[in-house]
C-alpha cells in the first residue's frame, strides 16, 4: 500500500471545526515538502486532547483513497 509521511500541528480548536462537520479535508505538509490533502475525518483516530502534532504516516490505495494515518513521531525541528 502506498505511502507518505506527513507533518501535521493542529490546536484542539482546529479540531473541533473538524468535529463539527464545518471542514471536510486538511492539508498537511509531507516531510519533503509537498502539500498533501488529507480527509479530516482521518484526524478523528489521531487527535489529542492537545490536538494533533506529530509526523504521522498516510496510506492509501492505489486509486489514491485515503486508507490509514498512524503517528510516527515527533515532529521533526
Amino acid at each position: 500500500m502506498p505511502s507518505i509521511d506527513v507533518i501535521i500541528a493542529l490546536s484542539a480548536a482546529q479540531c473541533r471545526a473538524h468535529y463539527a462537520g464545518s471542514v471536510e479535508h486538511v492539508y498537511a505538509s509531507s516531510v519533503d515538502g509537498r502539500r498533501v490533502l488529507l480527509p479530516a475525518q482521518a484526524l478523528r483516530r489521531v487527535v489529542t486532547r492537545d490536538g494533533v502534532h506529530g509526523v504521522y504516516r498516510l496510506s492509501y490505495d492505489t486509486n489514491g483513497r485515503f486508507q490509514s494515518l498512524q503517528r510516527i513521531g515527533d515532529r521533526p525541528l
